[in-house]
């Protein structure tokens, strides 16, 4: 399969449409004319205290909504040395919020002090678009969010408590997002750091015209649902040079359920990344309600994560033209209430829920991508769904076993209609109920410790048109009889 069948050959006058959308909003439309003076709107000015204790959303509310009513170039600023304590803010387009040197802006532990619905934990994979957020914005067009200050979510002080055995913190009914930007168009989120998410991190909803460059993350890896960056129903995104620590996802790209149809998620290049969760590291899903195409993700490095590279298919939605290329990574298993169980790749095509109508899965390139894991290589259809015109080339990942969590199991959570935690050999390579896949150059090692349920070098069932060329590695026990996991 060459790289014109998974459609990133774009024509010159594409890619140069592409990299002006993803330059921001002068690259797109002048919006405010370069070379006029910027006025600068302190919030010190319209009454921010600073001092992390008195309620300062009133008066930057102020200075946003009177730097957006400026027909000039406009700056919000939060000056360094004051910690600002807010709840929801509402950006509008055309200015740029900037927190500047280490100005640090602090979520309002208060529920009163947020607009939109409350998101429970149980509400976690379907957010409402106006669920509660510490920044928010809506329809702006030439926004910029900027500086080297920090947003600091608080994570700690929105959680009931911590759960020794599943090593995870229990959330209290409501907790904010730090970000959701919708139907933004011309964006830029540059340099700053937000840390400490109680929930997802930066959703970017329906949004055209993204770049986010140099963003670090500093969430608390035992939070769940603290996902670093989202792109959600958006298209020409750029994500580079973003340094993220979460609990959750690191960086995941979606299609959610929403109330307001918000299109596909589209040409979104990640790039340059590094990456620490104890889930996915970057991801595609689970919620594919409408089609994810055109997504490239390369040279970035997975320092640890649950799952390096992964797809979930569960919805209506089709995934297709999606490139990993260029990515180091480790994946291992984490105690139970954490998704994955340690799959160096897994692409799975899975109904949610029995009956329910499942997209497709096809034409995905993996390129040059190399890890250690504890679990296997994994491309998993259905009954539903089969996925198919998959390349694995140059992939080369060493099996081992240095946690102390149970193994010999596949994850396949989230879904009613098959089993969720399925007991299963741990394979290098394991291709079920797919079609036209091939391993093209890649390579097994297997590590030292190898438990006996550690098997097959290539695992198949169910499989029409594989062809394997020039694999290296071989079975964990070669001579062993074939079979499932060992008791």
């Amino acid at each position: 399969m060459s790289k014109d069948q998974v459609g990133f050959e774009f024509s010159r006058r594409r890619v140069l449409k592409a990299a002006a959308v993803c330059m921001g909003a002068s690259a797109v439309r002048p919006i405010m004319a370069s070379g006029s003076p910027v006025r600068v709107f302190d919030v010190v000015k319209y009454g921010a205290v600073g001092d992390g204790k008195a309620l300062d959303s009133s008066a930057i509310q102020r200075a946003i909504d009177e730097a957006a009513a400026y027909a000039g170039r406009a700056q919000v600023l939060l000056r360094g040395g004051k910690n600002y304590l807010a709840g929801t803010l509402e950006l509008k387009g055309r200015i740029d919020f900037h927190l500047a040197d280490d100005a640090q802006l602090l979520a309002s532990l208060r529920r009163e002090d947020y607009l939109g619905d409350a998101a429970s934990s149980a509400d976690a994979d379907r957010m409402a678009v106006m669920a509660s957020a510490l920044i928010v914005a809506n329809g702006a067009q030439g926004l910029k969010i900027s500086g080297t200050g920090t947003l600091q979510g608080r994570a700690a002080e929105f959680m009931n408590g911590y759960d020794k055995v599943n090593e995870i913190w229990q959330p209290k009914s409501w907790r904010p997002k730090m970000f959701v930007l919708t139907s933004c168009r011309d964006l830029e989120v540059t340099d700053i750091t937000f840390a400490e998410a109680p929930n997802w991190g930066l959703h970017l909803l329906g949004c055209d015209g993204v770049l986010v460059d140099n963003v670090k993350v500093r969430n608390l890896l035992d939070v769940p649902n603290c996902d670093g960056i989202d792109p959600d129903h958006s298209r020409n995104v750029e994500i580079r040079n973003c340094n993220i620590a979460c609990g959750d996802d690191g960086i995941v790209v979606k299609t959610s359920r929403q109330a307001k149809e918000f299109g596909p998620s589209a040409n979104v290049r990640v790039r340059d990344c590094v990456i620490e969760t104890q889930d996915a590291g970057l991801k595609i899903g689970t919620e594919t309600t409408s089609d994810v195409h055109d997504i490239r993700f390369e040279r970035c490095r997975i320092k640890t994560s649950s799952r390096g590279l992964c797809i979930q298919l569960r919805d209506e939605g089709s995934v297709y033209n999606i490139v990993f290329k260029d990515i180091t990574f480790e994946s291992r298993y984490f105690s139970d209430p954490w998704w994955g169980r340690g799959e160096a790749i897994s692409f799975t095509a899975m109904p949610r829920v029995a009956g329910s109508k499942l997209g497709s899965l096809h034409h995905i390139t993996v390129e040059n991508v190399k890890g250690r894991t504890e679990n296997s290589v994994r491309v998993c259809g259905s009954e539903a769904s089969r996925p198919h015109d998959i390349l694995l080339d140059h992939v080369d990942v060493t099996l081992d076993r240095w946690t102390r969590y149970k193994g010999g199991v596949y994850d396949n959570r989230p879904t009613t209609a098959m089993t969720a935690i399925e007991p299963h050999q741990t394979a290098g390579f394991c291709i079920q109920d797919a079609d036209n896949v091939t391993l093209r150059d890649c390579k097994l090692r297997w590590g030292t410790n190898r438990p006996e349920y550690f098997g097959e070098a290539v695992e198949t069932k169910n499989v029409t048109g594989l062809n394997v060329e020039r694999f290296v590695g071989q079975d964990a026990r070669p001579g062993r009889a074939k079979g499932g996991p060992e008791e």
